[in-house]
């Protein structure tokens, strides 16, 4: 019998008991999502040598916005425990943050709230020459609220059919955006849960909404579901990154972006295209989400 290397908890309530197994006897280095590509996590030395060079090529990126006075928004959405915010974390590594700008909004104030909903996204744009990466952002209301009780069905209702007018006003006039689904299988998923919950310089990142939300698995995959069904549009397209292997998910979020832009002195070389069997069009990438 396999030793376990996570205890019982709270947290494997209302989480399929054959999943519970299957991370409590999993392998630190073996990836165990059923669908996913790779079978262990990518070699620590490849990842750095790769993303140094990838983080060098960002820097050119950069540069390029404000000499042009481009104007970037990146969207960073997911399950929880999806690699979101690692993946903003090593886009921001090395970037001047004058220019470069990480917005992650907390719960809205009652005045907030009393907005209409993209009111208080609208001063967090970035201006010319500046990037913005929203570590989630007003598709809270896509998944989150509507699974866990925060907004009427009439609000995200109302949500899915303002979300892509929203995005057109924003590309029409010039914003570059991107929109990235982080997915991630639903054993990668507990097993984060559960080192999160042991790590004491991860557990602020298990929240009760976090565990509560490991018990509706089907109710957000429904919503997902939903809100590409409405807010994937050719203006403003979703990009889903198969996150199960967070450097792959980080890397390969890096190719999508710098082999998509024109910046000068691209090094062709590094900026490549993206591995299509950890990034793609929801119509490419939509039986593995």
């Amino acid at each position: 019998m396999a030793k376990k290397i996570f205890e019982p908890s709270d947290l494997d309530k209302g989480v399929p008991d054959h999943i519970v197994e299957k991370v409590s006897t999993s392998k630190k280095k073996h990836l165990i999502g059923p669908q996913y590509p790779y079978k262990t996590k990518m070699d620590e030395e490849e990842y750095e040598k790769e993303k140094g060079e990838l983080q060098v090529e960002l820097l050119k990126l950069q540069k390029w916005v404000g000499d042009t006075g481009q104007r970037i928004v990146m969207i960073f959405e997911g399950r929880d425990a999806g690699g979101k915010g690692g993946t903003i974390k090593r886009f921001m590594e090395h970037m001047n943050p004058r220019q470069a700008h990480v917005i992650a909004l907390t719960v809205p104030t009652k005045r907030e709230q009393g907005q209409w909903y993209f009111q208080r996204y609208i001063s967090t744009l970035p201006s010319k020459g500046e990037m913005a990466l929203y570590d989630r952002s007003w598709y809270n209301r896509g998944v989150v609220e509507p699974v866990m009780g925060f907004c009427t069905p009439e609000q995200h209702k109302l949500f899915l059919k303002q979300a892509p007018e929203f995005e057109k006003m924003l590309t029409d006039d010039g914003i570059i955006l991107y929109k990235f689904w982080f997915s991630v299988s639903r054993e990668e998923q507990f097993r984060r849960f559960k080192s999160r919950e042991t790590d004491k310089l991860k557990q602020w990142k298990l929240s009760p909404v976090d565990q509560d939300g490991l018990k509706r698995w089907d109710k957000f995959t429904k919503a997902k579901n939903k809100m590409f069904d409405k807010t994937d549009v050719d203006w403003a397209p979703w990009t889903v990154i198969r996150s199960d292997g967070k450097k792959r998910a980080r890397l390969n979020c890096m190719r999508f972006v710098l082999n998509s832009l024109p910046y000068e002195g691209k090094d062709k070389k590094i900026a490549v295209a993206p591995d299509p069997q950890i990034v793609g069009s929801v119509h490419d990438m939509y039986k593995y989400t």
